[in-house]
């Protein structure tokens, strides 16, 4: 079959096929890729549970916040570019959406490299300013040198995938996410028992990993299997794309920089009122949110593409729907695995430490830490997706206050008050607060935007 046609054909169900089900043929593979892909960082907090200590998990946490700050640069030129690619696509503008694909490349990769040494560089100052103290810096220093190696890997492989998702081909995207992890959790115990080379042999399985995520990645868009084509001469930066790109994605972007100052502050916060095992417990509710909220993250690659292929098409029906299914959607799993949590969180926080854990008197502080921090857990799903309809069409501002509702305007404030007042019980609380807020001000603005968006009715059934 003609490779054009296929990939007409390819890019045009995003306009044609029933939302309902376009929705799910998109999604699944997301969620199931980004489940897999969640595996990265709770597997090894898992084996380093089991094979180190309790400590250790603390120690490899407290290096989040400069993995958030490398995703969120990755999400920056990733979804950024992809949103103008997928309204380029809609638009029947494929030269454009070629040289804008180019363009985010050649960003990941400057991007990774840069990241890559200026983290090496200041590493032990940054870790004591996220929270580390005397015994646990050094399991974060002989985790965090290895991950920041592997940055480039992990900044093509996670910013580009989002352009084969893009493109109308999530099967592809979600086989990338599984090869990683899969590997990553097969190659885990062999470093962590087997070498026993503890918390850097943790992370040389998981840049092993990305690094081989980045090459099928690459193979697919240079063996013509894409849609869209990087070609040589569009690779060299242009003034125009870059800030498009920039413009689109800095709402995921800023709420991934919220997220890194936020982790950092809970750390500072978890050690002065609870001490390392505080910290400690805080590596294994992330672990846990992290299980809940990448599927909700899959919905929302699922349906970005859908939304934005139709608004630039001008078909507004279908971006209304797509923003309702995906809603419920995220809901559903939100409800889920906040039911799961408040009944069974001792069993939970086991599986991550053995025995171990509850010897070393983790439970106490764990059990209560997880059931409220992830008490607003039912509503976090429909913030979420309502915050990737504003990015699907070409909304950065709405989107930017959006992401920044939770982390800047309410998340941070309350960290700096409620602690003083309440010890620990305040590091926990001010959580669902902030999602409270949060998903209150998104119903407003999305309310707003659905009941001006201009309808034109589809002549498609859905």
């Amino acid at each position: 079959m003609d490779k054009n046609k296929t990939n007409s054909q390819r890019a045009l169900r995003l306009g044609n096929e029933p939302v309902g089900s376009l929705l799910l043929k998109f999604s699944i593979p997301a969620i199931v890729g980004m489940m897999v892909n969640a595996l990265y960082n709770i597997v090894d907090r898992i084996f380093i549970g089991r094979g180190v200590n309790s400590i250790a998990i603390g120690g490899v946490y407290l290096g989040m916040p400069m993995m958030l700050i490398l995703m969120a640069f990755s999400m920056l030129v990733g979804i950024g570019g992809n949103t103008l690619v997928s309204i380029r696509l809609g638009e029947n503008n494929k030269d454009e959406a070629d040289k804008i694909a180019s363009n985010s490349l050649m960003l990941l990769i400057i991007i990774g490299v840069s990241l890559g040494i200026l983290g090496n560089l200041f590493l032990e100052p940054l870790l004591r300013t996220f929270g580390a103290s005397d015994s646990n810096i050094g399991y974060s220093m002989d985790y965090m040198r290895v991950i920041l190696l592997g940055a480039p890997f992990q900044a093509i492989g996670f910013g580009m995938n989002n352009f084969i998702r893009g493109e109308g081909n999530p099967k592809i995207a979600m086989i990338t996410m599984l090869i990683g992890a899969i590997l990553n959790m097969l190659l885990d115990p062999l470093f962590i028992f087997v070498f026993k080379m503890g918390v850097q042999g943790a992370a040389i399985a998981t840049i092993i990993s990305q690094f081989i995520s980045a090459m099928w990645v690459l193979r697919y868009f240079f063996t013509g299997s894409s849609i869209l084509d990087l070609k040589k001469e569009y690779l060299k930066l242009k003034l125009e794309y870059v800030k498009k790109i920039f413009g689109n994605g800095f709402a995921p972007f800023s709420m991934q920089i919220a997220a890194s100052m936020v982790t950092a502050l809970y750390n500072t916060n978890l050690q002065i009122y609870g001490g390392d095992l505080a910290t400690s417990s805080m590596g294994v509710i992330n672990s846990v949110a992290m299980m809940v909220l990448m599927p909700v993250f899959g919905i929302n690659q699922g349906s970005q593409p859908i939304m934005g292929y139709n608004f630039g098409a001008r078909q507004y029906d279908r971006v209304k729907k797509t923003l309702l299914y995906a809603a419920l959607m995220a809901t559903a799993i939100t409800t889920s695995g906040f039911l799961i949590v408040q009944f069974f969180p001792e069993a939970i926080i086991l599986l991550f430490t053995g025995s171990e854990g509850a010897k070393s008197g983790l439970l106490p502080i764990a059990v209560p830490g997880m059931k409220t921090l992830l008490f607003m857990f039912p509503i976090v799903g429909f913030q979420i997706v309502s915050t990737s309809y504003f990015q699907a069409t070409g909304k950065p501002k709405q989107a930017m206050l959006l992401s920044l509702s939770r982390q800047v305007l309410v998340l941070i404030p309350a960290l700096l008050i409620l602690p003083p007042l309440l010890g620990l019980r305040g590091v926990w609380m001010a959580g669902p607060l902030a999602d409270f807020t949060a998903s209150l001000i998104t119903a407003i603005l999305v309310f707003h935007s659905i009941k001006n968006l201009n309808y034109k009715p589809d002549k498609k059934t859905d």
